[in-house]
């Protein structure tokens, strides 16, 4: 929508159906998810957004893994199951980028995952949002801070298009405002992301137009 900037508006996406195609339910089967995550490495994604949780899936993690070694970021949310909840994939999975939720007061998402895998916070608490016939919706969860980190990252990537996507990760980590316990927690990962400090902490190389793959 016209009134919505998101946080890389220039970001070109490969919107990728891998949750129930036939239908409106929440559902995703192995085989969708494997095939819009290799549809996405096929049209040269450079980011992939994950805003989904779910037990861990062997399969799929064979093909993050075969993404992250060709140079992808991988974005995933860490779940809305609670503190008590086990680790949730894709979040948990490695070289993955594991996002938390945070408030307008930098409070943690009470339904939120914990976990030493978490790497960062992001804003997605009563988060407004655009919805189906031009209307506007307002949710909370870690699938929508998700959605603020790859934004993020594009702008990293913008930034230095041959950045690499641990350094992504790195980046995205030492530049984040710290919260909860001191230094890096399984509440808050590394603290709440800081736009304007992750892309001012790298030095400007010539840009190119990369595409950012969102599997919902």
């Amino acid at each position: 929508h016209v009134r919505l900037t998101g946080v890389a508006p220039k970001v070109r996406i490969l919107a990728i159906r891998s949750f129930s195609p036939k239908g409106g339910g929440a559902d995703g089967t192995t085989y969708n998810i494997i095939k819009g995550l290799d549809w996405a490495v096929q049209n040269g994604a450079r980011i992939i957004n994950m805003s989904f949780a779910g037990p861990a899936d062997p399969a799929a993690n064979g093909l993050l893994a075969m993404a992250h070694d060709k140079g992808l970021v991988l974005i995933a949310a860490s779940g809305n199951f609670g503190p008590k909840s086990p680790p949730q994939y894709p979040g948990a999975a490695p070289h993955v980028i594991a996002v938390s939720a945070t408030d307008a007061s930098d409070k943690l998402y009470f339904a939120a995952n914990r976990g030493r895998h978490v790497s960062i916070s992001a804003p997605g608490v009563e988060v407004r949002l655009p919805a189906p016939n031009g209307l506007y919706q307002t949710h909370s969860g870690t699938s929508f801070a998700t959605g603020y980190v790859s934004g993020v990252a594009a702008l990293v990537i913008e930034r230095n298009p041959g950045i690499a996507a641990d350094e992504v990760k790195r980046v995205l980590e030492a530049t984040a405002k710290d919260l909860g316990p001191r230094g890096k927690d399984d509440q808050f990962g590394a603290g709440r992301i800081d736009a304007y400090q992750a892309v001012v902490t790298l030095e400007p190389q010539a840009t190119a137009a990369s595409p950012t793959s969102n599997s919902k």
